[in-house]
């Protein structure tokens, strides 16, 4: 009787450690992008380890707040959609913005022509005219609106959309050309006037404007393609004397103005322009900077610098790509080697070289989003969204690479691991979320985390290595273990409790 007492007892005690064992598991929902050939893959079967990692989250620590992720609507890909089958074009445009694909939240365009134009064009074309009595968009009217709009339709939740000029019209520049020069004070006023008849004329088409960076590299590109030079001093003296009043004294106020919209290693020098004092600051809500200083490093110091400098204020990666190179078509395995290169691999200075190394395209991608998240950055917008076989088109024959490359002669369309790549944050990390704070104590592992506006938690992981790796998930009292392939990206979604 006593044995069959025990036995039961034990039996109990089984049961209930049983339960608690269940109730600690944590429940999420993975998905993996690998080189393996993972595509947004969910996956359910992990096999257990005991030589597991740790990554700790620690949702009540938060960090800044999400503006969003997305890529810009450039003339280049808005005319290469209009020469492809309505049904591709739509398929392009859902796989972008749709909540069923990536869901882009926040996007950029060019006012005036940029690079990746077909031709060079200004909004303001007739020489003299200060009052902007001339102002027209009618060269967005074919292709860039009707992309804009066709992706606001594809929408459920809508998105941000932010406008940058590369330059003014060449009437209005001390040297009057598309290329260098600077912005004669004689004309600041009627600069100023062109953002806000932008806003206006975009207003008129159904399309409403967040915000704007003040200038495309305003150190220059070299004197290649489109552009207008500022100092950090001229910029701000044309935002606080000039853009912000201007705004505000049309009722433009809440119109969002980021400063700089450049490469990240000059950035202290900028905010501290902006930032210098309550009247500097007054107009500016936010940085906005690029990647092309090097697509390796992030750049931590100058990122943490500029959150300190001002750390209310936004700070927005605007523009990023895989540039100096053409695409490669329908192979996926090339985005994952070593064997993609940028501008400055062979134009940089030897002091720099290490900058810019032979890199996979991936995990360009994946790293800088990934340790952007983890220094304060709060919006990522990758550069166009389309382009074709040549990386193009582009007046300048200044190729790259987009996450969609298409065939318009063949009317063919291919999603490179890019696309997914960034899926990976768009679709998960919604705007207004918190970064978190986590624990992760294997240091092959690049790892951020983000708390969604609706309870959700979105864990982003990656895997450069060239072995698979398992790790200890946990929240809070509950743990899941997980492996993730090699040289892969993972996010695992954590619903809400």
């Amino acid at each position: 009787m006593k044995v069959i007492r025990y036995s039961s007892i034990l039996f109990l005690v089984f049961m209930l450690m049983s339960c608690a064992e269940k109730q600690e598991q944590l429940e999420v929902q993975v998905y993996e992008t690998s080189a393996s050939g993972n595509k947004l893959t969910p996956i359910k079967d992990f096999s257990v380890s005991e030589n597991a990692s740790k990554i700790v989250l620690n949702p009540e620590k938060e960090y800044q707040t999400i503006t969003g992720f997305g890529g810009a609507f450039t003339e280049a890909s808005a005319y290469l959609l209009n020469k492809l089958s309505k049904e591709n074009r739509t398929k392009i445009i859902n796989a972008y913005f749709s909540s069923e694909g990536a869901n882009y939240s926040l996007t950029r365009t060019h006012m005036n022509s940029c690079d990746f134009s077909v031709s060079n064009y200004s909004y303001t074309p007739v020489v003299g005219d200060k009052n902007l009595e001339h102002f027209t968009i009618e060269e967005d009217k074919d292709d860039l609106i009707p992309f804009i709009k066709d992706a606001m339709a594809a929408s459920a939740d809508g998105f941000k959309i932010f406008g940058s000029p590369w330059t003014a019209a060449p009437w209005m520049k001390d040297n009057n050309k598309w290329v260098g020069g600077k912005l004669l004070p004689e004309y600041y006023d009627a600069w100023a006037l062109f953002f806000s008849k932008y806003v206006d004329a975009y207003k008129a088409e159904g399309i409403d404007i967040w915000g704007f960076t003040v200038e495309n590299e305003p150190l220059g590109n070299g004197n290649n393609w489109e552009s207008m030079h500022y100092s950090p001093d001229e910029m701000t003296n044309f935002v606080v004397n000039h853009l912000g009043p201007k705004l505000e004294a049309d009722g433009k106020g809440d119109l969002k103005i980021l400063g700089y919209d450049q490469n990240r290693e000059h950035l202290k020098e900028w905010v501290d322009s902006q930032y210098k004092n309550d009247e500097t600051s007054k107009y500016f809500d936010g940085t906005a900077i690029h990647w092309y200083a090097s697509t390796f490093e992030v750049f931590p110091e100058e990122l943490q610098y500029a959150h300190n400098k001002a750390p209310n204020k936004l700070l927005i990666q605007s523009e990023a790509c895989v540039d100096a190179e053409t695409p490669v078509w329908k192979d996926d395995a090339w985005y994952f080697k070593k064997e993609a290169t940028d501008w400055g691999f062979t134009w940089a200075p030897e002091k720099d070289k290490h900058l810019h190394p032979k890199y996979a395209p991936v995990n360009r991608y994946a790293r800088d989003i990934i340790g952007c998240l983890n220094n304060w950055v709060d919006g990522w917008v990758d550069w166009n969204m389309v382009l074709d076989t040549k990386g193009g088109p582009n007046w300048f024959k200044n190729w790259c690479i987009a996450p969609v490359i298409v065939d318009p002669d063949k009317d063919e369309v291919y999603f490179t691991p890019l696309y997914y790549t960034m899926a990976h944050f768009s679709k998960y990390i919604r705007p207004d979320a918190k970064v978190i704070d986590i624990k992760n104590t294997d240091e092959a592992l690049m790892v951020t985390a983000a708390k969604n506006p609706d309870g959700s938690i979105a864990v982003v992981v990656f895997n450069e290595g060239d072995t698979a790796k398992n790790f200890d998930l946990s929240l809070n009292d509950k743990t899941i273990q997980i492996k993730i392939s090699e040289k892969a990206l993972q996010t695992i979604l954590i619903p809400k409790p």
